[in-house]
């Protein structure tokens, strides 16, 4: 099987070294690297039609140039992530949590978990499935019985209602109005 693995290399692959050269120094920045591009190209072809000999050999040599320098460029751009020096001396800031900034974060879930009560029940099911469940769109109104159009119109919704609560609520209490806003607004959204 070798001598005929070699024979249909030598009559399928290598009859297109000049052109192959050619693509090679038009695609690849480095014209010095392009005899071991063009070497590795060969080592992968062969072993591969070993295994299963291409139906078309040119179109599969060209397809595994561009696959070869997709690698290489892939490679070129991985970063290492060794430590450069010692980093035990460091005097880098640590960032504790401090008791005000706990309980500032806890509050603010507190007014969320408020807010996101005070939706109506469809759209707060809506808003929990797409943003919490992460389900697209398709799946929530597959689950829901509702249409792809309806779930959008309900996440709008629940996100004007919950920034309302969450960013208007303080402004419309100190103006007098309490919640009634968002009671209006909910109920349009019924």
């Amino acid at each position: 099987m070798p001598d005929a693995l070699d024979r249909w290399f030598l009559e399928h692959v290598l009859v297109h070294e000049d052109a192959l050269t050619r693509y090679l120094l038009r695609h690849w920045p480095a014209r010095d690297e392009v005899p071991d591009l063009r070497q590795e190209l060969y080592v992968r072809v062969y072993e591969a039609a070993a295994r299963v000999v291409p139906a078309q050999p040119k179109s599969f040599l060209f397809a595994s140039a561009r696959h070869l320098m997709t690698d290489r460029l892939r490679r070129s751009r991985v970063v290492s992530i060794e430590p450069m020096g010692d980093f035990e001396p460091s005097s880098v800031l640590v960032d504790d949590v401090s008791p005000e900034r706990w309980s500032g974060g806890r509050q603010a879930l507190l007014r969320l978990a408020d807010a996101f009560d005070r939706l109506p029940d469809r759209c707060r099911e809506v808003v929990w499935l797409r943003r919490v469940e992460d389900l697209s769109q398709r799946d929530v109104a597959m689950r829901l019985g509702i249409s792809e159009k309806t779930v959008e119109k309900h996440i709008a919704k629940g996100m004007r209602m919950l920034a309302a609560h969450l960013f208007g609520g303080d402004e419309a209490a100190r103006a007098g109005g309490g919640h009634e806003d968002l009671d209006d607004v909910r109920r349009h959204a019924d």
